[in-house]
């Protein structure tokens, strides 16, 4: 169809208003475009190649080795390391964080310590010593660049171990600390499994898992499957073990016994390795850096003697999470993101 002049004219009107729209659009549009940008800047960076993977050269008593880490984002104000379980975990079961700190602008690191998955493996049971890996720790942070003015700790289960004690030796070069799921103490958590979890197991399949762990007998199929039904859907991750997610399954499945044992000792009811009279109560204290607590209702940890911690920290915080277990970043997700989000958001903004 051939159109008329008033055709023409009004096309051009509305040519010239969707020009109009789209402009004002992009203009509303650019900081939010600017932030992401920022975010995702990797200008300068050494780890590019890899897509953020860095390998850390680490010295020991008993040689050089390296570690596995890997960055998401960049945030010159916000740095946060993730220290996972174990001993002998991988970072893998951190990876929920993928879904919310990146959209808080949030630089963070995942790495797994030596000895665990991706990291070399040396065989080697001296290694695996508490002092041994808060040195670790103080290596990883100097290559990759972190300061008292944006490192930001984060240590879940025995990663809440090696976090207050890296913060106990070298607090200086911290910004704030996280210790998640994680008490001050071996020895009460040992009297608190007594009370708490063990009390209200089923009696009769407590008396199994103990005859087995008796006879030391823990490569039994039996084992874990009592285990799993009866202890951990209840206090370890408390949904169907079918359901769990897949970086849930990733780290049990790399798990290292070859540190966990040494270290934790072979039951899962109990401590029994190196760790058995770790006991940091009393120190608490000296730690001045703004430090959240997170406790769990269900957990494995006492989340009385965890919200205590919070109290005797010189600058703490509590985060409960009433329906988490150990890994409640999954059980109770909204509540720990939330709760790990606002307290770095507070520091960093000063308000804390």
């Amino acid at each position: 169809m051939i159109r008329g002049p008033r055709s023409v004219f009004q096309s051009l009107i509305l040519i010239a208003l969707g020009s109009f729209v789209l402009a004002s659009c992009t203009e509303k549009s650019e900081p939010g475009d600017a932030a992401q940008r920022a975010y995702f800047d990797h200008a300068g960076r050494d780890d590019v190649l890899g897509g953020g993977v860095k390998m850390v050269a680490i010295d020991t008593p008993k040689g050089n080795f390296k570690v596995w880490t890997k960055r998401i984002g960049n945030n010159p104000r916000v740095k946060l390391l993730l220290l996972h379980g174990g001993p002998g975990f991988t970072h893998e079961y951190l990876e929920c964080f993928d879904a919310y700190l990146p959209g808080e602008g949030i630089e963070y690191y995942y790495y797994d310590q030596l000895g665990s998955y991706y990291s070399d493996q040396p065989d080697d049971s001296s290694l695996w010593d508490t002092a041994r890996f808060v040195e670790e720790v103080e290596q990883v942070r100097q290559a990759l660049g972190l300061n008292q003015d944006n490192f930001y700790l984060l240590g879940h289960s025995w990663g809440g171990i090696l976090a207050m004690e890296y913060a106990l030796k070298y607090e200086e070069h911290l910004k704030a600390l996280i210790i998640s799921n994680m008490m001050a103490s071996i020895p009460a958590y040992s009297a608190y499994a007594k009370t708490a979890f063990k009390a209200t197991m089923d009696q009769a399949v407590l008396a199994e898992l103990q005859s087995i762990e008796a006879a030391k007998d823990y490569q039994n199929p039996r084992y874990m499957e009592l285990l799993i039904p009866h202890h951990y859907e209840h206090h370890i991750l408390r949904m169907p073990a079918e359901n769990w997610p897949d970086p849930v399954n990733r780290a049990f499945k790399h798990m290292n016994p070859a540190v966990y044992i040494p270290m934790q000792g072979p039951s899962e009811l109990d401590t029994s390795g190196k760790l058995e009279k770790w006991d940091r109560t009393a120190d608490l204290g000296r730690i001045t850096v703004p430090t959240l607590v997170i406790g769990a209702q269900h957990d494995t940890m006492d989340p009385a003697h965890m919200e205590m911690m919070a109290r005797e920290v010189k600058r703490g915080r509590y985060l409960s999470c009433p329906n988490g277990s150990h890994l409640s970043m999954y059980d109770d997700q909204a509540t720990y993101m939330e709760g790990v989000i606002r307290f770095i958001r507070d520091v960093d903004s000063g308000t804390y």
